[in-house]
């Protein structure tokens, strides 16, 4: 039976979208090809009908989650008035709900460590969209010239993803809660973080809409 272009398409999509969420819980060598092609509903002998390695898979997933969460980010920086942007991404980022859920968050916190191991194809891929990640993060710091307000990016992210890594490590109880808020007040000092919650509004963590 032939499918459509269009039909094609649908199920490649599929594939990376189910891709890049069992990547984040699992691990990129956690998983294998015939484990996220029946993910997606498929059989592992069609996966060669749209990738052409394993690692063509994983750069597609990879590049996907790290997409989303810019557009997430840039979106909900639109809803939120320019002063208050960088500690909304802050607030939104830290939270137990992202902590607890690394296939449905950032990709840079679940694989970052595995992706420095990977292909140099690879690693460029996704330094590429990194490096876009923290255009679009200095993009929301007011009053700086762009240099300086890249280089808070910078720090920033590197907070953001050091901070997230400590927190799963530790778990779920009062120390790992410790660690966001101490990663909190770093980035935004103690009059202007957010009390970390499982109810907290869902943001640019990736949370529960991956």
């Amino acid at each position: 039976m032939r499918y459509s272009r269009e039909h094609k398409l649908e199920t490649h999509a599929r594939i990376v979208r189910k891709a890049s969420v069992r990547l984040r819980e699992r691990g990129a060598h956690g998983i294998g090809v015939a484990d996220l092609m029946k993910d997606a509903g498929l059989t592992h002998g069609g996966f060669y009908a749209h990738f052409d390695s394993r690692d063509a898979l994983v750069i597609e997933a990879f590049t996907h989650a790290m997409d989303s969460s810019t557009e997430r980010w840039r979106r909900l920086a639109e809803q939120t008035r320019r002063e208050k942007r960088f500690a909304m991404v802050v607030n939104t980022y830290l939270t137990s709900l992202h902590r607890d859920n690394p296939g449905q968050g950032c990709t840079i916190p679940a694989l970052g460590a595995e992706i420095a191991r990977e292909s140099s194809k690879t690693r460029k891929v996704f330094a590429g969209r990194l490096e876009r990640m923290i255009d679009m993060l200095a993009e929301q710091i007011p009053n700086l010239p762009r240099k300086a307000a890249r280089k808070k990016a910078t720090a920033a992210i590197a907070t953001l993803m050091g901070t997230m890594v400590m927190a799963r490590i530790a778990g779920t109880g009062g120390f790992s809660d410790e660690i966001l808020d101490a990663g909190r007040e770093a980035l935004l000092g103690r009059g202007r973080r957010a009390k970390s919650r499982k109810t907290v509004s869902k943001g640019p963590s990736g949370s529960m809409r991956h």
